[in-house]
């Protein structure tokens, strides 16, 4: 995947073909945040450089209450939620998450040092999520909607169906 510039009409990492190293994955996206923040001289706490990590522990949208289950099994920590609460907003506000609307749940940006609109792909039979960046879909949603009168704050676009992996075994069961 290309990390330098924008994933215009092309799919973020979890859907890729050929092999994908997680944990390069992982890596990547920690010293990404790290190399953000310090940039834009905010700190990432270890609270949130854990929540991101487990964010980033898979490409399947994850929850608040998710993450607190984690922090708790895991490093044997039991903050509170409005910790982790805290912690999502941080790495919203400095565009290292993505909120996925319809499941009030969390994933990691590919491209946090660029503002972007994305969609999102949510699988609906393995649960895997992938970022796409399309502006010209954006563009035209928000021309449609001005045609109508209204004015567009923000955009949200999450497409639910079947990522390459599941569309391939469906195929091979002769679904």
């Amino acid at each position: 995947m290309n990390r330098g510039k924008a994933l215009h009409g092309t799919v973020g990492p979890s859907f890729a073909r050929g092999a994908h190293d997680h944990t390069v994955c992982l890596e990547e996206a920690v010293q990404r945040a790290e190399a953000l923040c310090e940039q834009r001289g905010v700190r990432l706490t270890k609270q949130r450089r854990d929540v991101l990590e487990i964010v980033w522990s898979g490409h399947r949208p994850l929850g608040a209450y998710d993450i607190l289950a984690v922090l708790v099994q895991e490093q044997g920590r039991k903050p509170q939620p409005p910790t982790v609460y805290r912690a999502l907003e941080f790495l919203q506000d400095q565009g290292l998450v993505h909120r996925v609307e319809s499941l009030n749940a969390f994933v990691g940006c590919p491209l946090p040092g660029e503002r972007h609109s994305c969609q999102l792909l949510l699988c609906r039979a393995c649960g895997d999520s992938a970022e796409m960046v399309d502006p010209e879909a954006v563009e035209s949603l928000k021309r449609s909607a001005g045609t109508a009168g209204f004015e567009v704050e923000k955009v949200t676009v999450e497409l639910k169906g079947l990522c390459p992996r599941c569309a391939s075994d469906r195929a091979g069961a002769g679904a």
